[in-house]
Formats: structure tokens, C-alpha cells, sequence
């Protein structure tokens, strides 16, 4: 009966959004709309409580300073920077510039905190640098979306800032452990890029001139203003100078710093900074509000619980309950943007995987790679319309979802 209950919830909740309300809109009409049904009109007097709860979260306000960094460093011109850097090391590869892509998506995304801004970013400095050198357009988008998606698992991460605060988990340890398994995705992107190229030489198109060693060396220099801003991020987490949320106000401060530095920091560059900011803040925390009270609803209802006690009664194996949450987020990622996925899913699996002697930090690192598969999942994969939406030729979108 749990069972049921779960399955013909997200069905209404995916019949309201095919019809095109807003996914906080949706989810706020579920929770409500369960609660009424089942509770009684006092539970809707308790939304001005949950909203506060989240909003009233001193973790929650790094989002919009991460957020934030990410803006500026878009619009501070060190991102071109590095990517011209980058692809004069990279370039002798098989493959070519196509390693770039990912190279200097796996550096931003240790900056950023967000995998839409890391695609964006990059696919702006990327698509023209490619347009007149003959490389297949389908891998060059492809590359671009999928070196995007690094930018949650790699950190500083957003989702993995909203997860810990769900979850109540480390958000240092998560941090930690997205380091290995992030740098190492972008290493086995690099691999297949490198495998397409032997077997397929045409796709890299013609050979780049080479340059010196020195020539090289020299353009280093353009890398230390993202280590910079690492540094900052990072370097004051793990030595215990900053919480995650200080260290998010260190990286605008570090990334302000380097905008002055290029005689970027002006009064337009803030203005178009601080407005894109607050845009994708409001989104970000308008869902959390409502997954959230939905989330309270379904806590109320003993939903979460309920499911947990039904798994262990079922007796299914910790591996096979591992792969039925694989599938239930890949289904679900093809249809729900990350952040709506997220906070919707976690009070239902986090007791289940728990339950099956999981940790729940482990357990974070691995939703964020389920996560990046579902931003480059047709037919909602956020990453594959970000680089349709700054492509030069304004080819279909399925040269995207093909090259991923």
C-alpha cells in the first residue's frame, strides 16, 4: 500500500508538470494537497514554519554566494584565460582540443559549485575556439555537457551543500569525498576522448601548430587566479579557518579581488552579477521551500519510515537495493531538473539506504554522480539545453544528446 501510495504521487506530480506549473508550484500543490486530505487545515499553518526553517539555515547561505562566484567568474575573463592555457598543454593529445573541454570544465568546477554554470561557461569560450579548426560539432557539444556535469562532484558543490543539509551530513566530508571520484571521471572522459580520436582521427580535425616548452611554461601564469581562488575555498575548509559558508564569502572575495585586478571590477560588472545571482537564488530556494514542506508532509504521514521498515521486511540484499535506487534516479532524472529531484527524493531513500548500512556521505557522492547522469539525460537534461542555447549554428538538439 506504501508502495502505491509513493507511485501515484509522483504520477500526480508529473501530470502537474506536464501541464506547466512551476516545479515549486508543484510540489508546494502536493504537500498541500496531501496534508489536507489526510491531516486537516492545520497542517497548511505550518508552511511559515518550514519556510523559515530553511531559510534560516546558516549553511543555506552559502548557495547564493557560491552562486555568485560562479557569476563573477564568468564575466571576469580568467575563464578564457585558463582555457587558453589549458589547451596549449592538452593539445598534443588525441583528441586534440577536445581534452580542453574537460580539462578546464574539471578546474571550473572546483570554483564554480554548479554544473549548469560550468557548461554555460565553458561552451562560451569553447564553440567558437572549434567552429573553423573541423572537429565533429557532435563531440565537441558533447564534450562541453558532459565535462559540465563535473561541476556537482568536484567541490565546492551546491547540490552537495543542499544534500548535506537535508541529510544532516558533513558538508566538509562530503566535499572530501568528491575529489577523487570528480577528477577521476574527468580522467576517464579524457581516456574515451583519447580512444574516439585513434579510432576515428577525423573527428579531432587538423593537427594544432606546436608550441615551445617555454612558451608553455610561461602561460601557466594564466592558471593561478582560479588556484587562487581554490585556495581560498578549499584551503580554508581543510585548514580549519573557515566553514563552508565563510569560505564561500573567501571565493567572491578572492574572485573580486582578481576582477579589480584586470580592471574588471566595475559598477556594470557587479550590477550583471548580482542580478543573475539573485535570478537563480530565487529559483533555487523557492523549490527547497516547497520540497521542503512537501517533504514535512510526507514525514508527518510517516512515509518515510513506513518505506524503510517495508524494504527491511522485504529482505532484499544491500547491493540489490543499491541498484533499484540506480534505476529509480536514472528513470527520474530523464524528467526532473536535480535540485527538484533531490530535495523531493531524499526523506524517502536516505532511511532505506541507512537501513542497509550505507553511509549517508557515501551515500551523498554517489546521488551526485546519479545526478550528473540525469543533466545529460534526454528528454530533461538541464546541460544538454544549456549548450543547445549557446551554440553558434543553432543545429538540433539532438547533435547534443548524440555527442553526450
Amino acid at each position: 500500500m506504501i508502495v502505491v501510495n509513493i507511485v501515484l504521487g509522483f504520477a500526480v506530480l508529473f501530470i502537474i508538470m506536464a501541464l506547466g506549473i512551476h516545479i515549486a508550484s508543484t510540489m508546494f500543490l502536493a504537500g498541500a494537497g496531501i496534508g489536507l486530505i489526510t491531516i486537516g487545515k492545520p497542517i497548511l499553518l505550518d508552511f511559515g514554519n518550514q519556510m523559515w526553517t530553511v531559510l534560516n539555515n546558516f549553511v543555506m547561505t552559502s548557495v547564493p554566494l557560491f552562486v555568485l562566484l560562479g557569476e563573477m567568474m564568468l564575466r571576469s575573463g580568467v575563464t578564457e584565460k585558463m582555457y587558453n592555457c589549458l589547451s596549449k598543454w592538452l593539445v598534443p593529445l588525441p583528441g586534440g582540443l577536445l581534452h580542453t573541454n574537460i580539462g578546464a570544465s574539471a578546474l571550473l568546477a572546483a570554483n564554480s559549485g554548479s554544473s549548469v554554470a560550468t557548461a554555460a561557461t565553458i561552451g562560451v569560450v569553447a564553440i567558437p575556439a572549434f567552429k573553423a579548426r573541423g572537429y565533429n560539432d557532435r563531440i565537441v557539444l558533447g564534450s562541453i555537457a558532459a565535462g559540465g556535469t563535473l561541476g556537482i562532484l568536484i567541490p565546492p558543490s551546491i547540490n552537495m551543500i543542499i544534500y548535506g543539509s537535508i541529510a544532516d551530513a558533513s558538508i566538509g566530508r562530503l566535499f572530501a569525498g568528491g575529489f577523487i571520484p570528480g577528477f577521476s571521471l574527468a580522467f576517464l572522459f579524457m581516456v574515451i576522448i583519447a580512444v574516439m580520436a585513434k579510432l576515428n582521427p577525423s573527428i579531432a580535425g587538423a593537427p594544432e601548430p606546436k608550441t615551445t616548452v617555454l612558451y608553455r611554461l610561461k602561460s601557466l601564469t594564466s592558471l593561478l587566479p582560479i588556484l587562487f581562488v581554490i585556495f581560498a575555498i578549499m584551503g580554508s575548509i581543510y585548514a580549519g579557518w573557515a566553514t563552508p559558508t565563510e569560505a564561500a564569502a573567501l571565493g567572491v572575495l578572492a574572485v573580486m579581488i582578481i576582477a579589480a585586478f584586470h580592471g574588471k571590477l566595475k559598477v556594470s560588472f557587479l550590477n550583471d552579477a548580482l542580478a543573475a545571482t539573485l535570478r537563480t537564488t530565487a529559483m533555487i530556494l523557492l523549490i527547497m521551500i516547497a520540497a521542503f514542506y512537501m517533504n514535512y508532509v510526507l514525514s508527518v504521514l510517516g512515509i518515510p519510515q513506513a518505506l524503510s521498515n517495508w524494504f527491511v521486511d522485504l529482505k532484499v540484499s544491500p547491493k540489490a537495493t543499491m541498484w533499484m535506487i540506480v534505476f529509480f534516479y536514472f528513470f527520474l532524472g530523464m524528467f526532473i531538473e536535480t535540485i527538484a529531484m533531490m530535495v523531493t527524493t531524499i526523506p524517502l531513500v536516505l532511511p532505506v539506504v541507512t537501513a542497509a548500512g550505507y553511509d549517508p556521505v557515501w551515500f551523498g557522492v554517489f546521488l551526485m554522480i546519479l545526478c550528473e547522469a540525469s543533466l545529460i539525460t534526454p528528454p530533461v537534461g538541464m546541460n544538454l539545453y544549456v549548450v543547445q542555447g549557446i551554440r553558434i549554428d543553432k543545429g538540433p538538439l539532438k547533435d547534443v544528446a548524440i555527442g553526450v
